[in-house]
């Protein structure tokens, strides 16, 4: 079965050539490519935070398989819903469900289900896949949607995910991409201050930081979670190290920075 594409045509061009353009014109095609165990990138429409997306996504070195950790902007399906289809598509292609790296996943996580219903309206992992398509190849992706999780869920789902990873023996061919968004509808000066709280976060390698001042602080954050699940997985694969490559909002976008939503890009190694 295909999941097909569900915003193609509203956050990014729907026709294969269109779509070639917008993504050649947002990725840096000189950027150092550098290894990378976690990555953050957000998940708006193009327009808006195509630059980020385009920026993180063209700095880490192609691996053959992409962990793809969205939030569940719908509340429909599992927590943590694992899809079942056997690929997804853009107009760029088919991408393969990697499903040795999909059992091994659930097979070591109790909360992680297979569920196509937390998939079949959500973008925030959809619209990863047709950077990562024009930037390589060939590559096999295992999307998991996460509605809200408490910091423990979070971690367990993280470890499960690394001794998959080890299991298979395949850590120099993985990277985990947690799809987020930062504040949103707030004013641009508010927006970056809580941003730059989470990002700090982020940065430290500390989940539990992470999501203790999201919650403290209330950043609307969208992909809290998954950023979190990510950080966990990463410490356990041996990341040591984190680096900003790019923030903004949508006001810089429009120039209304009355009520804007923040753009994160993150690499983690």
């Amino acid at each position: 079965m295909i999941r097909k594409p569900v915003v193609a045509g509203q956050f990014y061009s729907g026709s294969k050539e269109a779509l070639e353009r917008e993504v050649q014109a947002l990725v840096d095609s000189k950027a150092d490519k550098e290894d990378a165990i976690g990555v953050v990138s957000p998940h708006a429409g193009y327009a808006y935070s195509g630059p980020v997306a385009g920026s993180v996504l063209s700095a880490i070195k192609p691996r053959k398989r992409y962990i793809i950790l969205g939030p569940n902007h719908t509340g429909l399906g599992e927590a943590f819903g694992l899809d079942e289809n056997d690929s997804w598509k853009t107009p760029l292609g088919e991408v393969r469900i990697d499903r040795e790296l999909a059992d091994a996943i659930q097979s070591n996580c109790k909360f992680i289900k297979s569920d196509s219903v937390s998939h079949a309206h959500e973008h925030s992992i959809e619209v990863q896949l047709p950077f990562l398509q024009f930037l390589q190849q060939d590559f096999k992706i295992v999307p998991i949607a996460v509605s809200y999780a408490d910091l423990s869920a979070c971690v367990d789902a993280g470890k499960a995910i690394a001794s998959a990873i080890k299991g298979l023996r395949i850590a120099d061919d993985v990277t985990i991409i947690a799809s987020s968004d930062m504040t949103h509808y707030e004013s641009q000066e508010e927006a970056r201050r809580k941003d730059m709280i989470a990002i700090e976060a982020m940065l430290a390698l500390d989940e539990a930081k992470l999501v203790m001042k999201v919650s403290e602080a209330a950043i609307t954050m969208c992909g809290y979670a998954p950023a979190a699940i990510m950080i966990a997985a990463a410490k356990e694969l041996g990341a040591r190290s984190a680096r900003l490559i790019g923030y903004q909002t949508s006001g810089d976008v429009t120039g209304d920075r009355s009520s804007v939503v923040g753009y994160a890009g993150i690499i983690i190694n």
